[in-house]
């Protein structure tokens, strides 16, 4: 390690080791990112840093945190570049002095623990006709998005940054659609996705086969539920062991059945080469 190195970049990667995250305190809204219906916002903490708050009373509000929480830390598991994720707690008083009444609704509405991405500072949108993603990268990519059912990684919004020359995967509160049908929905864990055909990467993921076995190998049982347990108890509905043991058994299945997902990868791809 790199004597020079920043303290912060030193702390993610002792958390990363250690399958955890850290909590930290809000104590400024800096400015709104309009983007979608979720209104992030990027926000410092009391660790003195910036992250892109996700706020739990947005939108699709606890199970999209969820899902950028499973999502970003598979991701992670999988050797692919994902912001440090953090649990941000929002305290009662925060947004009172808020004059933006949509802005101020939505700080009480998150008040208690929050899901943030450290902000990368000078990162720019992936554009596919500028950065070449070589094909094993893009078929990692493609297979995590058809893993996670991640309808969002689309050349409308790629949800992919560069910065500091590297390729960082961000935004995956729209995974794991499948869970917005109610708790009982492990049935569509061996399900194709047919949504990977507007996939931005896909052209480019010419190694599904190969990656496929290389991904299962990462992801048995243990790391899912090691990832799943990462779920706050409050971010869970009333039978909390049963919610939680839904998300672990939709992706155990979809892992030993990723055959069905690739096919339709693969298939989708033929189409457009």
């Amino acid at each position: 390690m790199n004597s020079s190195e920043k303290p912060v970049f030193k702390l993610i990667k002792q958390m990363q080791a250690n399958n955890d995250l850290r909590t930290v305190q809000v104590t400024r809204y800096v400015t709104p990112l309009r983007e979608g219906g979720s209104m992030p916002a990027i926000a410092e903490a009391d660790d003195g840093y910036l992250y892109v708050l996700k706020f739990r009373g947005a939108g699709q509000g606890y199970k999209a945190l969820i899902a950028e929480l499973i999502g970003g830390e598979i991701a992670r598991a999988l050797g692919l570049k994902v912001p440090e994720l953090v649990f941000a707690r929002l305290d009662e008083a925060f947004g009172r002095t808020e004059p933006d009444e949509e802005i101020q609704d939505l700080l009480k509405a998150s008040v208690g623990l929050n899901l943030a991405l450290h902000y990368l500072s000078g990162a720019v949108s992936f554009d596919p006709n500028v950065t070449t993603v070589d094909s094993s990268m893009a078929s990692r990519i493609v297979w995590l998005d058809s893993l996670l059912a991640n309808v969002d990684r689309t050349s409308r919004n790629t949800n992919m940054l560069i910065w500091k020359k590297e390729l960082w995967l961000i935004d995956h509160g729209a995974a794991l659609f499948y869970q917005h049908g109610g708790l009982h929905w492990e049935d569509k864990a061996t399900a194709a996705f047919p949504y990977i055909k507007d996939h931005v990467l896909l052209p480019f993921a010419s190694e599904l086969g190969q990656v496929d076995e290389q991904m299962r190998q990462v992801l048995k049982p243990e790391l899912i539920k090691n990832i799943v347990a990462l779920i706050p108890d409050e971010w869970l509905e009333d039978d909390k062991h049963e919610h939680r043991n839904a998300y672990a058994r939709f992706l155990e299945n979809r892992v030993a059945h990723s055959t069905q997902f690739v096919k339709e990868a693969q298939h989708a791809r033929a189409g457009l080469i």
